[in-house]
This record gives structure tokens, sequence and C-alpha cells, in this order.
């Protein structure tokens, strides 16, 4: 099991009691959480609630030992993003397998983490709302140990900051990255030119710190992926090269400088071209800040990471393996090319395509069949899916009542469905559960 119990946030979810009404669970009566292991329930035989989302713990545990040897081959460090799949548990798992920190994308995400014994989180967004530059900054003052880093993009930002830290006593400098951004994109400086301006106002700015320089190469994706690596590459180097002209300029005061950037597809490249940073006045903090890694996916990210595997040397089947799975029931049989499951967009991700149907089985002992080749959610309501069935025996052997596994693609939208998840082992009996908190 990857779950771990060494903290008294995380003992206190055991502890809980769950309600009737749970997604996913079979209950008529409140049941301790930390019970859920020992009623011998498995998945393939129905005995859970059903639709019900699971984690595999066997493809966990490998993506989690993945990535740490990948980031200490590439002499990086690693925050993943949290927001993937706000779990405490599954923070819990990133940080004993060697995580520097957690990514986190919002105040009151960063409230939750730091509740759950997380120390270090970088805040990959720019607070600007006064009240939540407040909750954070009573949090810093609240607990002198705790560290946060945050993000800014322009002087009016660093004004505000500046403005509310002035107010807090706070035992050391607010620690900020300026974002470098995208044309056309989301938040960011269009130059860096533009992100140097900013970097000066910060480095000048009583209370705050510059700590590093921060970007996100994830969204520069097009058809054409030669053109995609090229621009992932110059904006690496982009980045470095901010580093390099801010240090020249002596505007770090700490002792390191962090520089982060690294999505769930790309992330080989950045730690490449990071590790390539030298020649600083302080040691260097190369981040990456991938979170998707953890349960990768059988869609957005399947081929994308196949390439990944391609460019680092990975033979097939070494890479990150899908761990994330929804399990519905066939409950409609209205044509012969056409399957209603009990899941939908209450249940599964559909911005970034729509659930793949993998497995079928019939409740009751036994291992799960492969789906033919063509079957396909065509697709979804609330809570409803399409499953076209093509030409074969499955148009007459797919029966209501019996039990579909389909894979997702952008496990970041899928997991905010869930407030528990059935951690399960190959055979899907039940071991455990994750908490989600969105």
């Amino acid at each position: 099991m990857i779950l771990p119990h060494g903290s008294l946030s995380l003992s206190s979810l055991e502890e809980q009691w769950l309600q009737p009404g749970m997604k996913g669970l079979p209950i008529t009566a409140p049941l301790r959480q930390g019970a859920i292991g020992v009623q011998g329930w498995n998945v393939l035989h129905g005995d859970t609630g059903f639709p019900v989302g699971v984690l595999k713990l066997r493809a966990l545990e490998h993506n989690l030992a993945w990535m740490r040897d990948f980031c200490a081959r590439h002499g990086v460090l690693l925050a993943p993003h949290g927001k993937t799949t706000m779990c405490p548990q599954l923070f819990g798992a990133q940080l004993a397998h060697g995580a520097w920190g957690i990514t986190l994308a919002t105040v009151p995400q960063v409230q939750v983490a730091h509740r759950f014994g997380v120390r270090r989180v970088l805040l990959a967004n720019q607070p600007v709302a006064r009240s939540d530059i407040r909750a954070l900054l009573q949090l810093l003052h609240d607990d002198p140990d705790f560290e946060c880093s945050v993000l800014t993009d322009a002087l009016a930002g660093v004004a505000r900051l500046a403005e509310e830290v002035a107010q807090r006593s706070l035992a050391r400098p607010l620690p900020v990255l300026v974002e470098l951004g995208l044309q056309g994109k989301r938040s960011g400086c269009r130059t860096p030119e533009q992100a140097l301006t900013v970097a000066r106002a910060v480095a000048g700015a009583p209370g705050l710190a510059l700590a590093g320089f921060e970007g996100y190469e994830g969204l520069l994706v097009s058809d054409d992926r030669e053109a995609d690596l090229r621009a992932v590459g110059a904006f690496v180097d982009q980045l470095c090269g901010l580093v390099l002209e801010a240090d020249d300029e002596g505007l770090f005061t700490g002792s390191t400088i962090l520089v982060s950037a690294g999505g769930s597809t790309y992330f080989d490249l950045v730690a490449r071209g990071l590790g390539s940073l030298h020649g600083l006045s302080r040691p260097l903090q190369p981040v990456l800040r991938s979170g998707c890694y953890v349960t990768s996916d059988h869609g957005l990210y399947h081929d994308a990471l196949a390439e990944l595997d391609a460019r680092a040397g990975y033979a097939a089947g070494q890479g990150l393996r899908p761990a994330l799975e929804i399990w519905s029931v066939v409950q409609s049989r209205p044509e012969a090319d056409l399957a209603i499951l009990g899941m939908g967009k209450r249940d599964a991700s559909h911005d970034a395509g729509l659930p793949l149907p993998l497995l079928m089985h019939r409740p009751g002992p036994g291992s799960p069949q492969a789906l033919a080749p063509g079957c396909a959610i065509v697709k979804m309501n609330d809570q409803h899916a399409y499953l076209r069935l093509p030409e074969g025996p499955l148009r007459e052997g797919l029966a209501v009542g019996d039990l579909v596994g389909c894979g997702i693609s952008h496990p970041c939208t899928t997991f905010d469905r869930w407030p528990l998840l059935l951690a399960v082992d190959d055979d899907y009996l039940v071991r455990g559960a994750c908490n989600t908190f969105f």
C-alpha cells in the first residue's frame, strides 16, 4: 500500500465516518474510512457502488518510483502540481518518494495542503485578490517554518503583494517568482524584457524577495509536433537566459535560485534545458511541476508520453502507466450497436477527449476481458455514456448488468468529480481509499 498514515491529519481521514450516499460506496450505514480495506469488496464482483472511480496501486507505485528516478537521473527537483489530484494521501506518497514540495493553483488549495502536513508549496499562480493575499500571509505568519513561493507578472501585482506584506510581520521576505508567458496564452510576461522589469521591481520591494523565474511550456501544443519541440526548447532557453541576466544584475539575495517549468507532456525537454544552466552566483534549484504523471492516462498524455519514452531511451512498458479507471454498469441495450453506461460527465473528464472503453466483465469471479477494437464512447450526458459497439459477437454478448471499465483522458478533470476514490490491487480487490478536496 502507498497510502501513508504518519500524519495526524491523514490519520484523521481514516478515522472519519463515511455516510450512505458517498459515490462508489455500497454502504447503507455509516462506515469508518479505515475499515474500507477490510470489507473484502471487489469491483469485478459488483461489490462496490457504481459508477466507481479506482486507483490501481501497482501502477501508482510504479509511477511514483519512475518519476523519482527520472528526476535523480536529470538532476532536477520535483514539486508535482497538486491541483491534479487534490488528494492528501497522494501528496504524502509523492513527498515520501522524494518530491521537494507540492505545486498548487489557489490559496485555498495551499491551505488544504498545509492542513495535511505539506511543508513546502509553490503557488503557480498570482495571488491578486486582497482576501487571498491576506489569507496566505496569515498562514505564513502563523507558521513561520512553512515555505510558500508565489508568482507575479506585472508591476501592479508586485505593488499589491508589497502593500499587503508591509502590513504583516513575517519571519522572512515573501519569495516571488516572475512568470514568463507566451503570446496569446494565459498569464506571464510576454517578453524577457518585461520579465526583467518586473524582477527588478520584486527585488526592490520591501518584504519581497526575487526567488527566481517560472514558466509553463505545456501550452505549446499544436498539430505540428516538431514545431512544438522547437518552441519548447526556445522557451526554456528564454527562462534560463532570464536567470543568468538577473543573476548578473545581482537581483537574487536568497541562498539559492529557483527556476521552474514542466507540464506533463514535455517535462524531459524541460529537465534537460534547466539542467544545462550553470555559472550562477549561488546554487540553482531547477523544479519540475508535472502533476499528471502520478496516474498518467489513456488519452491526452498517452501518445505524448510514448514519444517522451523514445526521446529518453526508455523501452516499451517501462514508462508511466495509467492508474485511474472509471467502472460502471451497462444500464440499457436500446439498439444493437449501442450500450448505455451508468456514468457520465459527472464522473469522468470530457474536456480533452471522451473516456476510452477498455474492459468488460460479468460480475463475479475471473478476470476482465478486453473490449473489441472499435468500441468507443461517442457521447456523454450528465449521468450516461453512449458506448458504440462494432460488428461482432460483443453486440450479442454485452448484457444489461455487465461492468465496463474505462480509461480517461486528462486526469485533472476526473479527480474533481470524486470526493473518494477506491485504491485497488491488480485483481480489483479494494485495499483502501483516497480523498480529494476540491
